[in-house]
This record gives C-alpha cells, sequence and structure tokens, in this order.
C-alpha cells in the first residue's frame, strides 16, 4: 500500500476540486447563492477531521 498526505493532494488540486463542488452544489441546489470559497473551506475543514493526515490506498492509485 502506497501512503498519500490527504491535505497536500487536496491542496494540490484545490482549484479542480473547487470547481467540481460548485458545479455539484449548482446542479442540485440551481436557486441558491453560496460564497465558492467559503465553500469549499468548510469542505476541506471537513476532509480533514474525517481522514488521516496520512491515508493508505492501492499501489495501483500511484504512478511514480
Amino acid at each position: 500500500m502506497a501512503k498519500v498526505k490527504i491535505e497536500d493532494v487536496v491542496d494540490h488540486l484545490d482549484s479542480e476540486f473547487m470547481c467540481a463542488l460548485e458545479e455539484t452544489i449548482k446542479m442540485h441546489f440551481p436557486d441558491k447563492s453560496f460564497d465558492r470559497r467559503e465553500l469549499f473551506r468548510t469542505f476541506k475543514r471537513n476532509i480533514y477531521r474525517k481522514c488521516n493526515t496520512w491515508e493508505d490506498v492501492p499501489d495501483n492509485f500511484v504512478e511514480k
């Protein structure tokens, strides 16, 4: 098993994750307005609470 530092992965892909989260929210709640940056900050905080700093992932999910 490989290990990834989940916070660094989320931080590295933050713009992609933010756009995906925004699109998802807009699809499910089209009439609601929100601050996309605040939404993403909350999302990241919840990821960090639910995941360990280092997470095991199958080796075939990591290429080096």
